[in-house]
Formats: structure tokens, sequence, C-alpha cells
């Protein structure tokens, strides 16, 4: 089921009109989520009619939106990303996210699988409730470490959920096998020189590697990781959420990882597991090994399965409030 989006002002259904001067020429508009184009219109239509005659202090403020792009041929097959652009003024400017999501996904194809997060994770949801603090037991499905869900509501209190410009990439299940990362250069390429810069031509981006993060889950975590360890220079902070990878692979992660600190010692790292996670196991070993080759990072163990409850609850939750912080140059949590 689809979450509606975090805003819902009279004005938010004009994004049809303001997508036009923001994103390129040819993608395809989407009306919220659970809503066709001529409800959204319609609805509109009776809000401003509605609206009263006195200046409107929200006038100024541009409605989230969203963005399809669509790539029908490339290295790596068709390809879709569904960009999502925060509420704003018109002088805002946001951190750049890329994310990628997990097989399930994968196997729907580009059109419906660039839509993990935003369809399936409970994306627009999470939003909304970061922008409302203070996070519920029920926003994490259930799944809480009190302490820790005392922490980010803590860090939700000093430092509010400012937004980003969030680009959910297709994730092509390109990567499975015993080895990570041989599969991935073309994916790379695509993320690294295609998508990145055209966030950056046709968002609000701040438009720095400085303000640049990756992250994903489970497949989408193994592709995250190895697209950000293969071009540590292109970001500023590098996740992984309950990575696939098995235990044999936990050295070569670690070796690579010593290389981009080296490239860029400004690099963050994150990994986040939970405790019934298939790749708990692997996940700390490869934490261990980059211990032992100096890296530094943050490694975050948390309740919940390796499923789609988790996904809509700490995964969404973790991933957005962390690169949020950590992207305009605060600690992780």
């Amino acid at each position: 089921m689809r979450s509606e989006p975090s805003r819902s002002r009279a004005l938010h259904f004009a994004c049809e009109v303001i997508s036009v001067g923001l994103m390129a020429v040819g993608c395809s508009k989407h009306a919220p989520p659970g809503e066709g184009v001529a409800a959204a219109a319609s609805r509109n239509v009776v809000a401003t009619a509605a609206a009263p005659s006195t200046p409107n202090p929200q006038a100024s403020i541009l409605p989230q939106t969203e963005v399809t792009w669509t790539y029908p041929d490339t290295p790596i097959g068709r390809m879709n990303a569904v960009v999502v652009v925060p509420a704003r003024a018109a002088e805002d400017r946001f951190p750049v996210l890329l994310t990628f999501h997990g097989t399930g996904e994968a196997r729907k194809g580009p059109e419906k699988g660039a839509r993990g997060w935003l369809d399936d994770y409970g994306m627009y949801k999470a939003i909304e409730r970061l922008q409302q603090p203070p996070l519920t037991a029920a926003d994490l499905q259930g799944f809480v470490d009190e302490a820790r869900l005392a922490k980010l509501n803590a860090a939700l209190a000093a430092n509010p959920y400012r937004g980003l410009i969030i680009v959910n990439s297709y994730t092509p299940d390109m990567l499975r096998g015993d080895e990570p990362f041989s599969k991935v250069p073309p994916l790379a390429k695509f993320a690294i020189e295609e998508l990145l810069p055209r966030a950056r031509r046709e968002t609000p981006a701040i438009g720095t590697s400085q303000t640049t993060g990756v992250d994903g889950i489970s497949l989408g975590g193994r592709a995250a990781l190895a697209i950000g360890l293969r071009n540590p220079e292109a970001f500023a902070a590098v996740g992984g959420l309950q990575p696939a990878f098995d235990m044999e692979n936990a050295g070569p992660v670690a070796v690579r990882a010593a290389q981009a600190h080296q490239k860029n010692p400004a690099l963050s790292f994150r990994l986040l597991t939970s405790d019934g996670d298939y790749f708990l196991g692997s996940t700390k070993a490869i934490s261990t090994a980059m211990k032992q080759a100096g890296v530094p990072h943050t490694l975050v163990v948390v309740p919940g399965p390796h499923d789609y409850p988790f996904n809509r609850g700490p995964a969404v939750y973790e991933m957005l409030l962390h690169h949020d912080r950590v992207l305009r140059g605060l600690p992780p949590i």
C-alpha cells in the first residue's frame, strides 16, 4: 500500500506545474501515491477556490515533489529512478541521498522496483513522522530498543529533520554471487556519471560530494557499499542496511574500505543490522575487519527481522535521519 506524502497543504498538488520548471522535460511526474492526476487536480481547484483572500503565510513554500527519470536503454538495461524533493522555500538547497532497494523490488522491474522505498518501505510516511517527532514504537513497527529510540528522539529534538533530495534508483538483480565487487562497475558508472550529475542539474541540490550520500538495504546495501567503496571521493557518507554480504566478504570489504578511507579520510561509514537479520554475522564480521584495518565507522544493531516490516520501520527511519545529520556535518547517532 502506498503511503501519503508528508505535506498536505492546499498547494501540494501544484507540483504538476512547479516540477516542469524544476525537472527535465520528458520525465514523468506522479501525483501523490494513491491518488490519480485528475483527482489531484480536482482537489487543487477546490482548495484554490476556497482559499481566503488574505495573504497566505505558506504561499512562499514550494510543495514536496516527485519525478521519475526513465532510461529505456543503458549498459545495465532499462533503468528508472524516482526522485523526491522536499517541500521548501525557493532558495533552499539540500543534500542528496542515492538509495538502493532489495531483491524483491529488483524482480519487479525498473518501473515498480525503483518505487520500492516509496511504495513498499513507507518512505513518505517516514518523512512525515521525522518532521513531526517524537518517533514512537508504532513508527518502528514495534521493533524497538528503548535506549535507541530515546537517542533518535533526542537527536531530532536537538537538530530537527531538514530534508534530503532522495534519488531512489532501481537496483538491477546483477550483484548476487560469491564475489560482490566484479559486477558493480557498470552500475557504479551509471550512478556516478548520470544520476548524481542530473540531480545536481535538475533539483535544488547543494551539489557537492561533501553533501552526497549513498545507502541501501539487503541487495541494495551491497550495491551502496560496493559503489561507495569504488568511488569514495563522490560521497561524504556511505551506508549499508542489513547488507547482503557473506562471511568471506568481510576481509575484501575491509581492504576496500581502508583504500577508500585513504582516498577520502572524511568519508563516513555506517553499517546497520538487526538481531534477526540473515546477515547479522557477516555485518559484524565486516565491522571487526574494518576496525582491524583502522577504518573509522559506526555499527548499529537494532531489533527486527530481515523482512518488509523492518524496512518500513527501523530501516527507513534510521537511513533518512542518519544521512540528514551526517550530510550536514553532524555526528552519527
